[in-house]
């Protein structure tokens, strides 16, 4: 069974991406790693050749900037990442920027690749999600977050990165998966305030022109804590690539003692009521098809 993971990057340095943490916390599941480096003006790519893995493969690529409509230039990058995997490959691991895989989940991941490698029915695998808010020690618990995501899958020509890549589609239909008891860490939203007006600023960028982003993201927009509607102390433990960034963390911020500027309207306590208690999320939108589960 051969592993290719593949990733899109550019500007990690800049944009506070940890990029370095996200490929080497799945790169012992991988034979090969392709890394899409687009034209950062950073150090970004010399941050990935850094990590000086025999496994990981880096191609240049010039992002188009013009692909703003739904965020497609994620999608186009992506796309570029998975043509580059070698042929021979029979499952393709999927790691953005910001997200992780705690090792404690490696021996789960790849027992499931080899249970369902020869199983035609199962296109994908679906991980499950912790996204981080704030600070490395809480993390969103609402309906507000997404729950699951595609981040494996196997090498069958026609998938393609749907909309802004968070997740795929193979010849435009939802791909079909098994659920796994293994999370992806989302670091994402666990940056400083500062980065995470830099964060919002930059990302509208590629989904919107300058004076969309001049007119609502101006240089003076702070961030909002309270866009988060229910926060939960972590008590893990996070991936031990990351343990070093953790630690070298200059702030801090008490969620415990610091309520949420904002609050759930009627409908979405009620919504997330009805998930409390069974479970259900009712009108969740799903970009896969679950056909077994773990």
């Amino acid at each position: 069974m051969k592993v290719a993971g593949f990733t899109f990057i550019r500007n990690a340095v800049k944009n506070d991406y940890p990029v370095v943490q996200a490929i080497t916390s799945i790169l012992p599941l991988c034979d090969e790693f392709v890394v899409m480096a687009g034209n950062s003006d950073d150090g970004t790519r010399e941050l990935i050749t850094a990590i000086a893995s025999p496994k990981i493969r880096i191609i240049d690529s010039v992002w188009d900037e013009s692909l703003r409509e739904g965020g497609k230039v994620f999608a186009v990058e992506t796309d570029k990442a998975f043509a580059a995997i070698s042929p021979d490959a029979d499952w393709c691991f999927y790691i953005q920027g910001d997200e992780l895989v705690h090792e404690k989940y490696h021996d789960t991941i790849r027992k499931e690749m080899e249970l369902t490698l020869t199983n035609s029915e199962i296109e994908g695998l679906l991980f499950k999600y912790l996204h981080f808010y704030g600070s490395y020690d809480y993390y969103g618990d609402s309906r507000r977050w997404y729950r699951r995501e595609i981040r494996l899958l196997k090498n069958i020509k026609g998938i393609r990165a749907y909309r802004d890549a968070q997740g795929f589609r193979l010849d435009d239909r939802k791909i079909n998966v098994k659920l796994i008891d293994a999370y992806i860490y989302h670091y994402g939203w666990a940056k400083p305030l500062k980065s995470l007006n830099n964060k919002i600023r930059n990302f509208n960028s590629y989904y919107h022109d300058e004076a969309w982003v001049a007119q609502h993201i101006p240089e003076t927009y702070e961030f909002d804590y309270g866009n988060a509607d229910r926060l939960v102390k972590f008590t893990g433990t996070h991936p031990a690539v990351m343990q070093k960034r953790i630690d070298a963390t200059n702030w801090n911020i008490d969620f415990g003692t610091k309520p949420l500027q904002k609050s759930m309207d009627f409908r979405r306590k009620a919504l997330q009521k009805i998930e409390d208690w069974t479970g259900w999320r009712i009108g969740e939108y799903k970009n896969y098809k679950i056909v077994a589960r773990s």
